[in-house]
This record gives C-alpha cells, sequence and structure tokens, in this order.
C-alpha cells in the first residue's frame, strides 16, 4: 500500500451529507444544525426527547504514558467504533475538540490517523464549529467585567490582590504566563498582575462539558469564584452579574458536534480540556446523548491512563452518572521498546528483551484501571516494524495481568483491521462484568483524596505541600467544597513529575505547587511539579510547516 499522509487520506474520503450521519442515529433534519455539509450541531430539544431512553454500553479507550514513539489513543477509538459498525453493532463515536495550541505546536491534530480518522480533518483541527473562540470569549468577557466593577468604584470590595480569575487564549504562548494589566495611567485602571491560560484549562470549558443543559451551564457559571475581599470571603461570577452574558455566549457550543468517521458513522465531537492540566474528557452531553442513540458508545480520555481515564473515573462517571462497561488500553511495540530503555532512532530495531522490560508502564495501567472494578482490553496498536516475536511479548505479559492482548491494524486497514477487538469488547460489555467504583468517596478530606491518587495511581511514597496549601483546602473544606474531587495537573509522560522517568517508577513523592478552587465546574485543581496551564511552543513549532498550497488545500496539518 502506497504511504499517504493523513491529510491526504482524509482529503479523499468520501463523505455523506450530515443528514445521512444523523439519520443513522434517529436524528430528524429538523434537529440539526449544519455548519456546511458535514458537520451540524444537535439541538437540545432532540436530546431532551431522548432521555428516557435506555443507556448503551460505554466502552472507554485510554493509553499507556505517552512517549515520542506514538501510541495512537484518537485512532483506536475511532478504528473501534468502525470496527464495531463493522461487526453489525450500531456505535457511535465520542472525542474530544482539537485545541490551536497543540496544532501549531507539536502534538499535532486530534482526528485520528491512517485509514481511522474523523472528518472534516482540517475543519476540526482547526476552528471547527467555533466552540473554542465562544469559550474563550465568555472567559475573557468575565475577566473584563472584573476590572470594569473595579474600575467603577469596586461596589464589592474586592481585593485585587486577590483576583483569582485569570484570562485565557487558545495558542500556546509562554510569554504571557504572568503578566500585568491596566499600565498607563488612572483611565486604563488598576494595574495588578495577573496572567493567561491556554483555553483548554479554562474554568469555561470544564464547565460547559460538564454541564448537563443551559440551565445547569448558567448556575455553574455563577458558581465560579472569581475573587476574594480583604477578610477572605469569595466574590462569584453573579455577584458580578457576568454570567447571563456569558451563557448567552455560550448558547450554541453548547450544543455537541455531530461529524462521521471515514467509513461514513456517526462522531460526536464535543469540548476539548487537556488532560494534563484540567480532566481530559468530552462533553457529558455529547456522551450522554450518545449513550441514548446508540448501543455502544466509544469515548477515550486525555494522555495516559494515570491522568485521563483517573479522571474520567473519578470526575466525569461520578458527576454524570455513568460508568464503563470495558476499558481499552493502547499501546504499540514501539513504545514499549522506549519503555525499555531503546532510543527513538533505534526503535526499528527488533528488541525483545527491550519490549519486556518496558512493559511495566502497561501492566501498572492494567493493575490501576482494574482497581475501579472495570475489565481491561490491550490494543497492540501496529507499526510496520513490529516484529512478531515482539508482539507476542507483549500479549504474552498482558495474559501474566490477567488481561488479553489483540494486536489492531486499523491505521492500515480502517475497520477491517480491527474486527478482533471490536468483537472482545462488545462481549465483555454485553457480559455485565463491570462493578464501576471510583476509587474515593465525596466524603474524603481533600488532602487525602490527593494522597489516593498520588500513592495508588502513580505509586507515589507521598505527597509533598507546605502549609500553606494544606491550610487552604482545609479552609475549603470548612467553606462546604470538601466533597469535591480533585483534579490533579501534572506531567503526561510519567507516574511521576518527572517527565523523563518512564516505566513504572517507584520511591517517588508527588509536589504540590498549587492548589485552585474551580467551583463551578466542582473540582479543586492540584498543580503538581512544574506543568504549566499555558504552554510554550517548541524550538520548531508545527506551525513553520504549515501553509496553502497552489489549490488553496492545506498543508502540514496532521
Amino acid at each position: 500500500m502506497d504511504y499517504k499522509s493523513d491529510i491526504e487520506i482524509a482529503r479523499a474520503a468520501v463523505k455523506r451529507p450530515i443528514q445521512d450521519i444523523g439519520a443513522k442515529l434517529g436524528i430528524g433534519s429538523d434537529d440539526l444544525l449544519p455548519y456546511g455539509h458535514d458537520k451540524a450541531k444537535v439541538s437540545q430539544r432532540f436530546i431532551n426527547s431522548v432521555q428516557d431512553r435506555v443507556d448503551g454500553k460505554l466502552i472507554l479507550v485510554t493509553a499507556i504514558n505517552p512517549t515520542p514513539a506514538g501510541e495512537g489513543k484518537t485512532t483506536t477509538t475511532v478504528g473501534l467504533g468502525d470496527g464495531l459498525n463493522a461487526i453489525g453493532k450500531k456505535a457511535a463515536v465520542c472525542i474530544r475538540e482539537a485545541s490551536l495550541g497543540p496544532c501549531f505546536g507539536m502534538k499535532g491534530g486530534a482526528a485520528g490517523g491512517g485509514y481511522a480518522q474523523v472528518v472534516p480533518m482540517e475543519d476540526m483541527n482547526l476552528h471547527f464549529t467555533g466552540d473554542f473562540h465562544a469559550i474563550t470569549s465568555a472567559h475573557n468577557l468575565l475577566a473584563a467585567m472584573i476590572d470594569n466593577h473595579i474600575y467603577w468604584g469596586n461596589e464589592l470590595e474586592i481585593d485585587i490582590r486577590r483576583v483569582v480569575w485569570r484570562r485565557v487564549l487558545d495558542m500556546n504562548d509562554r510569554s504571557l504566563r504572568q503578566i500585568t494589566t491596566s499600565l498607563g495611567g488612572v483611565a486604563n485602571g488598576f494595574p495588578r498582575e495577573t496572567g493567561f491560560d491556554i483555553t483548554v484549562a479554562s474554568e469555561v470549558m470544564a464547565i460547559l462539558c460538564l454541564a448537563r443543559n443551559l440551565a445547569d451551564l448558567e448556575k455553574r457559571l455563577g458558581d465560579i469564584i472569581v475573587a476574594y475581599r480583604r477578610d477572605r470571603s469569595p466574590v462569584y461570577c453573579r455577584d458580578i452579574k457576568a454570567d447571563g452574558a456569558m451563557t448567552v455566549l455560550l448558547k450554541d457550543a453548547m450544543q455537541p458536534n455531530l461529524v462521521q468517521t471515514l467509513e461514513n458513522n456517526p462522531a460526536f465531537v464535543h469540548g476539548g480540556p487537556f488532560a494534563n492540566i484540567a480532566h481530559g474528557c468530552n462533553s457529558v452531553t455529547a456522551t450522554t446523548t450518545a449513550l441514548k442513540l446508540a448501543d455502544y458508545v466509544v469515548t477515550e480520555a486525555g494522555f495516559g491512563a494515570d491522568l485521563g481515564a483517573e479522571k474520567f473515573m473519578n470526575i466525569k462517571c461520578r458527576k454524570a452518572g455513568i460508568a464503563p462497561s470495558c476499558v481499552v488500553i493502547v499501546a504499540t511495540v514501539r513504545a514499549m521498546k522506549m519503555n525499555g530503555g531503546v532510543a527513538k532512532a533505534d526503535l526499528g530495531a527488533e528488541n525483545v528483551a527491550a519490549v519486556e522490560k518496558g512493559c511495566a508502564n502497561l501492566g501498572r495501567h492494567i493493575e490501576n484501571i482494574k482497581s475501579f472494578g472495570v475489565p481491561v482490553v490491550v490494543a497492540i496498536n501496529h507499526f510496520v516494524t513490529d516484529t512478531d516475536a515482539e508482539v507476542e511479548a507483549v500479549k504474552a505479559y498482558v495474559s501474566t495481568q490477567g488481561s488479553e492482548a489483540i494486536l489492531c491494524k486499523h491505521w492500515a486497514l480502517g475497520s477491517e483491521g480491527i474486527l478482533d477487538l471490536a468483537a472482545r469488547v462488545a462481549e465483555i460489555a454485553d457480559a455485565g462484568q463491570a462493578d464501576f467504583a471510583p476509587i474515593y468517596p465525596d466524603d474524603m478530606g481533600l488532602f487525602a483524596k490527593i494522597e489516593t491518587i498520588a500513592t495508588q495511581i502513580y505509586r507515589a511514597d507521598a505527597v509533598i505541600a507546605d502549609t500553606k496549601i494544606r491550610d487552604q483546602l482545609r479552609q475549603w473544606e470548612e467553606q462546604g467544597y470538601g466533597h469535591l474531587p480533585v483534579c490533579m495537573a501534572k506531567t503526561q509522560y510519567s507516574f511521576t513529575t518527572d517527565s523523563n522517568l518512564r516505566g513504572a517508577p517507584t520511591g517517588h513523592s508527588i509536589p504540590v505547587r498549587e492548589v485552585r478552587l474551580s467551583a463551578g465546574a466542582g473540582f479543586i485543581v492540584v498543580i503538581c511539579g512544574e506543568i504549566m496551564t499555558m504552554p510554550g511552543l517548541p524550538r520548531i513549532p508545527s506551525a513553520e510547516a504549515i501553509r496553502l498550497n497552489a489549490e488553496g488545500q492545506i498543508e502540514g496539518l496532521f
């Protein structure tokens, strides 16, 4: 087979009108708001009309810790959705939208790859239906109204040293991490120190992804704590009277987006919080709607299972009242070799010993997922350089962990290459083996929740947090926020906070640098190690290679 890039494959796709894709799920054209011919939003009216239906089975796709060798989690999610449809099941895919930051930085797009993609790929990886722009605008409207309130007399007596609401931008820009605003004289307001986060780290993004409907959205927006007074009492978004206007800006963004896979199967693409600095899951609205319309819903959680899957289980499932029937952990022979100490340049050579050594990372993820009471299958995402002996080494290791690994060739073959996994996942889901439960209860103390994740998921010996952080957590408990789950912000590359420690390290600790209360979203953000909520661009950003060709087509986007 001749090699084609992801964008070339996507461009050659034979897409069906989005109304045909909606019809597969019983969504009439009157309930689709088209954005061109190949994407549409699903109306809230329709979503409301299907709430009394029985849910289908939920399949979560997660992965080992990401490496430069590549894992292919989104590709496997899309491929599995196509595979389930190919064996006669009614299945839908639910994934996140792509942030512009990684697309122009180094990670690339978020539409899958090869012959397991969601299309239109270019639109999905760029402005799509404008949801991220709406979230950015709503977030920054609140920031502007806070400063405006202070400028016009500060009736709420906000302590300008304790304004906690930062601004956001959907682009990697390290120069904006810490800034001073309102310079230039009296007419520009009161100078203060603040900064920018990337849009996918915004509490507004988290709220949109966890809200059930517009009424719930507006309430959650109103619950956002934006600042504190000198007596440390909180000032809320509703005190600034911004929640109504923010809801208006988010009205259309709240509706899930419907698109299609290369094989013309339905895919919901909605919301996009990062899993290393936010909760890493697509919207509750999209997932719960898909569960009412399909017998099997395949969704993913960002980065490795220690981040995305943990937050999916402890935050999204807890708040949405949903539970996975089966979890698929994606791994590659190449990534096992990197975890076993092989350099990227040497991954093409057979090295069974390195594969076996690197499987420890996979084994820890299997054990962690099982601790939630959910059965696990490993998908070996195939690369052409994989040898039979290396593949068998992964399969043999996984069998010792009480699970099974299935070789998948969906990148090259589409649904045809993933039929075995689809059949096994459907069999497990239908058998009702899952007995899901989060790993900590609501009434556990906030610091104890952090320790539970650090020790049980990351295998750390201890959590390091100074008195100021512990006191802040106790204060939030006293204010009635102790029942909230915690959202860990940590490097995605390792179980530790050191991105260079691959495999399954032990004997480490988790340093907590900062904690943030996301009262509207309903969780505590715990920032660990050196992780940044505004990423920077790499030395050679992907943006340098992105351009239009002579035919007006996009080149360099992948």
